[in-house]
């Protein structure tokens, strides 16, 4: 089985995850990087490291950059990005079963004027035509309960962001019955154990009223979904801050990115990972940034790494199973 893997930014620990773990993965499967050998080279030179011959690499149309450990630039950002397009248009293309992303550092795609934040905001506008076909087939289903949600986490945890990559000051805007609402009902059936906990947004989850009141349209999507679902899959708004703390649930709902991602990474950091969903395509990643600070020091940790490649090979082989 074929699995596209972009590099992430050449500058930070992408290259080094890949250079010492590709024995390994190619126990699991055939790893189809989408990087330029005289670049890997000159990574494993950096790390003393030696390539086997038994690579196979699709390099990307991009300016080969100068690995500059740690540095944010813009040669690296672009990298990196056409290195996540040659990748993606592999498994758009069937050539690759899946998709595996190393981290890219979003400065320096600002720096190189991608006009998106992350991976997540790409596939949402990439896919949206494939979404709009797909669900023109499926006439029965809402355009609105097939939106592209980020979840991160492990088998002991997994959070799904509302709002992933916008500024903390946009998300209160956000938050009505409708929005959270439709967002529920498109990550219900990624809910695999029930309930599932749904996180206010104010501290004390409003207390109230007192600090806030949008745990009213909170409350009120959660209602509307669970009669929806005709069972009760979410429970909440929960107190964010005691929300981890004794309730024994596998599955939650953060309204905003740091809210879900600070508990889930001080518990599972080393292995969580990064699974897109609601798109045409089987889409993993780490669960941690560049690490500039250890890059090309020999110190990158790959435990998240081949979980996402393990997750990406059994959805896969799940996927299959299916036709």
């Amino acid at each position: 089985m074929k699995i596209a893997i972009s590099i992430g930014d050449p500058n930070g620990v992408g290259l080094e995850i890949l250079l010492k773990n590709h024995k390994r993965i190619k126990k699991l499967c055939t790893p189809v990087y989408c990087v330029d050998k005289d670049l890997l080279r000159s990574a494993a030179k950096k790390l003393s490291l030696k390539i086997s011959k038994s690579w196979i690499c699709k390099p990307p149309l991009a300016k080969l950059p100068k690995i500059i450990p740690g540095e944010i630039n813009r040669e690296s950002g672009a990298y990196a990005y056409a290195s996540f397009l040659q990748a993606l248009n592999l498994t758009l293309e069937g050539e690759a079963k899946a998709l595996v992303t190393l981290p890219i550092h979003k400065k320096a795609w600002q720096l190189a004027k991608i006009p998106y934040a992350g991976h997540t905001e790409v596939l949402r506008d990439v896919l949206k035509e494939y979404i709009q076909k797909s669900e023109q087939k499926e006439k029965k289903e809402k355009k609105e309960n097939n939106q592209a949600i980020m979840m991160l986490g492990s088998p002991k945890l997994y959070v799904a962001l509302f709002s992933d990559h916008i500024p903390l000051k946009e998300v209160p805007p956000l938050i009505n019955t409708e929005s959270i609402m439709s967002f529920l009902l498109s990550f219900a059936p990624h809910v695999l154990k029930t309930p599932c906990g749904v996180l206010g947004l104010n501290p004390h989850a409003g207390d109230f009223g007192v600090l806030g009141n949008e745990e009213n349209a909170i409350k009120e999507a959660i209602s509307l979904a669970n009669a929806s679902l005709g069972k009760e899959v979410y429970i909440g708004p929960l107190v964010p801050d005691t929300a981890f703390i004794g309730k024994h649930l596998r599955y939650y709902v953060a309204m905003y990115h740091d809210q879900g991602l600070i508990p889930l990474k001080t518990l599972y950091f080393k292995d969580s990972i990064n699974i897109t969903l609601n798109i045409p395509i089987i889409r993993t990643s780490v669960d941690h940034g560049t690490a500039f600070d250890i890059a090309y020091k020999n110190k990158a940790e790959s435990k998240s790494y081949i979980n996402a490649i393990k997750e990406a090979i059994l959805r896969a082989k799940s996927q299959s199973s299916k036709f």
